[in-house]
């Protein structure tokens, strides 16, 4: 089971934060800081699992960082670590084809559509969907349409208008 999964940034700054299990907010930013303090010490050549017992007794914090973010998981002793890697992989995958090279920003002020790409692929701490195409249409389909670059996008609003009268 995947207790929890945070991003944070290479200053400490969480960028996102979902737990699976309930956990007090007090301890949840104590255990942000601990965990963020763990993953940041080590060294590049360091494997990418600690063991841990931050969240409900024995488990593992399995992370990997791309450019200046870092993708944790904490997960249970059931789960396979290489198994947790490939899953942040396609997570992190999701999230550069949903966003077209995602930066630190789009985890900032597009926040929603995190969230609904995580929870195309996890859902109550449990593994939904592994697919990369799968989520990234589904993905699609749920995100609200962009307007076009350069101004408002009347284009819908003109024709219903027009259909009317």
């Amino acid at each position: 089971m995947i207790y929890a999964i945070f991003i944070f940034n290479n200053k400490g700054k969480p960028r996102l934060t979902k737990f699976y299990t309930p956990i007090e907010e007090s301890d949840q930013q104590r255990l942000l800081g601990e965990i963020y303090h763990s993953v940041s010490n080590r060294t590049a050549a360091s494997c990418n699992f600690l063991e841990s017992s931050l969240i409900a007794g024995k488990n593992r914090i399995i992370y990997r960082q791309y450019a200046t973010l870092y993708f944790v998981f904490v997960v249970d002793e059931a789960e396979s670590e290489l198994g947790i890697l490939d899953l942040i992989q396609v997570f992190v995958e999701a999230l550069d084809r949903c966003f077209n090279n995602v930066c630190e920003l789009d985890l900032v002020f597009k926040f929603q559509e995190i969230h609904a790409i995580l929870a195309e692929i996890v859902s109550g701490g449990l593994v939904l969907e592994t697919n990369l195409n799968e989520i990234v249409a589904a993905c699609k389909n749920q995100m609200p349409k962009t307007k076009r670059p350069g101004g408002l996008n009347f284009g819908n609003t003109l024709s219903s208008f027009a259909t009317r009268f």
